[in-house]
């Protein structure tokens, strides 16, 4: 096992505790939310920096445009998230639902990828593969029956297209992130978390891919 397999394995390990305190907590939900969203932008904002790093007029605009939207996005993010476990329990299941969709297709995509390999999906991120992306929807597939035998939903064609669309715009986040990260010429957005990259390394997918899922949910 190399040390940065190591590395990821330990951080991976701290995250999935923090997820439970998040969810089991709702005072270290809002706190964590804040300094989440705090590290996201401030993230994305070097990502941007560096993209739009000319001086000229068009570029300054293009770049106080994109620092704006973002920062207005997860400020809404993580306000409707606090929202919606404190004051909305009825729907905090699909909140969960929406994240753990999110990073089975993560999973999914990584272990089809290095299994089938074949050809690539966009030479936005030459390491994802098609076959990777058919295993991410597979994989966000398999969560269903946790969710029938969680809250009793039967499984229908629209429970099933909500699942893929869902895992769909985990998987174009995770692209628009790569492509940021491609324009920018750097691998991680940052080193913050030792064998993964940044917080928007491993978040990328999840902050689109909840708020779908909160909206298409609602109509179940």
């Amino acid at each position: 096992m190399t040390s940065e397999l190591k590395k990821r394995i330990i951080t991976s390990f701290f995250l999935i505790i923090l997820a439970v305190l998040m969810f089991s907590y709702i005072y270290i939900l809002i706190i964590s939310l804040i300094i989440i969203g705090i590290i996201t932008w401030i993230e994305f904002y070097s990502l941007i920096s560096k993209i739009y790093k000319s001086k000229n007029v068009k570029e300054r605009i293009l770049r106080f445009f994109f620092k704006s939207i973002s920062l207005v996005y997860l400020f809404l993010l993580v306000m409707s998230i606090i929202t919606v476990v404190a004051l909305r329990p009825d729907i905090k299941f699909f909140l969960f639902f929406s994240l753990l969709i999110s990073v089975v297709s993560d999973i999914g995509g990584l272990t089809f990828g290095k299994i089938f390999k074949g050809k690539k999906l966009t030479k936005i991120s030459p390491n994802k593969t098609i076959a990777g992306s058919i295993g991410s929807f597979i994989f966000s597939l398999l969560l269903i029956p946790m969710l029938q035998n969680s809250i009793n939903i039967p499984v229908s064609s629209s429970l099933i297209l909500i699942t893929l669309l869902v895992s769909f715009t985990s998987q174009l986040g995770d692209l628009l992130i790569s492509y940021l990260k491609r324009k920018a010429k750097v691998k991680d957005t940052s080193d913050l978390l030792p064998g993964h990259g940044g917080i928007l390394d491993r978040i990328d997918g999840i902050i689109f891919a909840i708020p779908v899922g909160l909206i298409l949910f609602s109509f179940i």
